[in-house]
């Protein structure tokens, strides 16, 4: 399939995440203690609330994709509960003092689940052809950032090679995005992953067997698998033999599933199902706020009317985002004050209650830029034209976490001073056309990362829209490129931390070009047999270590 279209827009939904961390930030706790040992053996049933628009995980954007085929695929390193990165399939690495190449030694005695040994010549494979543009990755090539090759040194050892200095690399090899596909499948099946199954071959504690299309999937337990990341609570296999995962896109209905028993796990509660899970003794919720960027609405200062940053600066805090955050989301959700999520290293905390909603600035704002008449709909004018910004919704498969009712309440907040919001509801490809061609006044999404370095996609102007980057801006300013420029190339956290500050403040005070909105949290209820079920650091479930009650 061709996967550009649907992806790039799940990539705006999920984090695109279009797609993309634990309340407080961070791996949550498992939900449950046993006094017990593990027990090995049983099958988990999930039920998730999307399909991966596609399985190759070296194309797909989408979170959902990443969470389901983590267990199928490793990465050279892991991520710690405190952020710290660990040995996995590299056993350890220097990184050059430049920034401008990594080295990394390899496990011995890795294979993939069709034999195939892992060695540097995979790793070079793989990362050659997620930098490949016929690949058309959507996400997993900007992970590698400037990539300028792969260098096999011996068989157990590779040097990744970039341009210009590149400090978010490690975190981005940690994702399962930039796992390993078996060289032998790469060359058989390319064109065959995007439609998953057992083609999808990994060196993961599971194998990738059954896939029936909008029914469920089916992993199997790797019976060789003996490498798992450093910080795992167990070695060896997996103790689950099966994990089947179901499509159950209503809300209600996963969680009659999993309150019948007919899963183990439900993805995905609705802030509206929260507080009857918490109350129930059968069920543990586990939430985990999201790491990257938060759901933020994105302001085209490209063209009028945000062409003007007073205009921007009247939206910005003519709209009562505490208040609508707080009635969709039944006060499950934070309320977000920069494009940042505080679970994020280098959140800027200053930003907090630095721009409250006041609706008499916002209407003092707009006088001064020159909108100063109202027509018979009540609605500001100048010269003659209307005062409207075109903001049009996801299309169904891709809308999550009523995003379109708290765009209702967005809508309402901005008549109130004026501003007509029109929202169509396009056709994906019409969407995509619209957004990343620039013709939309707002464009909204989130973006799961545990790394800064998000930023650089969201405001560098090299990170063009038309050119499968993030800037829906569309703005080039010389300080935020030059402070995203200085955040990815050093390692130093200090002056990281210092320049994604000024990053924050300068996108969202200086020149209003963002709103956030609210910290997206993803959330689970799991049943009383689960035990050892936890989020990871980067906000995905883990189902390596967990196992089931024996019966």
């Amino acid at each position: 399939m061709s996967p550009s279209l649907p992806l790039r827009a799940a990539a705006l939904v999920s984090g695109l995440a279009l797609v993309l961390t634990a309340c407080g930030g961070g791996t949550s706790a498992g939900p449950t203690t046993s006094a017990t040992s593990p027990v090995p053996g049983g099958e988990l049933t999930v039920a998730v609330d999307s399909e991966p628009v596609s399985f190759d995980v070296h194309v797909s954007p989408q979170d959902v994709t990443g969470e389901i085929l983590r267990h199928v695929f490793d990465s050279l390193v892991s991520i710690d509960a405190e952020g710290r990165f660990k040995p996995w399939l590299a056993t350890s690495w220097e990184v050059a003092p430049n920034l401008k190449s990594y080295t990394f030694h390899l496990r011995d005695n890795v294979k993939f689940t069709d034999g195939t040994p892992f060695d540097a010549a995979a790793v070079k494979t793989n990362f050659d052809r997620i930098a490949n543009p016929a690949t058309k990755s959507q996400l997993a090539a900007s992970l590698l950032g400037p990539y300028a090759g792969t260098e096999v040194v011996d068989p157990r050892t590779v040097k990744v090679s970039f341009t210009t200095p590149f400090a978010p690399f490690l975190q981005g090899a940690s994702t399962p995005y930039l796992g390993f596909y078996s060289p032998k499948t790469l060359a058989e099946n390319a064109d065959k992953l995007g439609g998953g199954g057992p083609v999808a071959v990994g060196t993961g504690p599971f194998a990738f067997t059954g896939y029936t299309k909008g029914q469920n999937l089916v992993l199997t337990k790797n019976p060789d698998y003996n490498w798992g990341p450093e910080g795992a609570a167990h070695t060896g296999p997996a103790y689950l033999d099966k994990l089947t995962v179901r499509f159950l896109s209503e809300d209600s209905v996963r969680v009659g599933a999993l309150t019948s028993g007919q899963v183990h796990v439900a993805r995905a509660v609705a802030p509206v199902d929260a507080k009857a899970l918490e109350a129930n003794k059968d069920v543990t919720l586990l939430k985990s706020d999201v790491p990257g960027g938060n759901y933020n609405i994105y302001l085209n200062a490209s063209k009028a009317p945000f062409d003007d940053p007073v205009v921007r600066k009247a939206v910005q805090r003519g709209i009562n985002i505490d208040q609508a955050v707080k009635t969709v989301y039944f006060g499950q959700y934070k309320r977000a004050w920069s494009p940042l999520s505080p679970s994020t290293t280098g959140y800027e905390s200053k930003l907090e209650n630095s721009w409250p909603y006041d609706q008499a600035e916002a209407d003092k704002l707009l006088d001064q830029a020159g909108w100063t008449t109202k027509d018979a709909d009540g609605y500001r004018t100048k010269n003659g034209a209307r005062l409207v910004v075109k903001w049009p919704v996801m299309p169904p498969p891709y809308l999550r976490e009523q995003r379109d009712v708290l765009g209702q309440a967005i809508q309402a907040d901005l008549k109130k001073i004026g501003v007509e919001v029109v929202r169509d509801q396009p056709d994906i490809g019409t969407y995509i056309k619209q957004v990343y061609g620039g013709q939309t006044d707002f464009t909204d999404y989130s973006w799961n990362r545990f790394e800064p370095d998000v930023l650089w996609l969201f405001f560098n102007s090299a990170s063009q829209p038309g050119k499968g980057g993030q800037n829906a801006t569309f703005t080039k300013d010389d300080e935020l490129d030059k402070l995203t420029e200085t955040g990815r190339t050093t390692a130093d956290p200090a002056a990281r931390a210092t320049a994604y500050g000024k990053v924050q403040q300068r996108a969202v005070t200086d020149l209003a070009l963002v709103i956030p909105v609210y910290t997206p949290v993803n959330s689970a209820a799991v049943g009383k047999s689960v035990h050892g079920l936890a989020y990871t650091r980067d906000s995905r479930l883990s189902f390596y270590d967990v196992w089931l009650d024996k019966k």
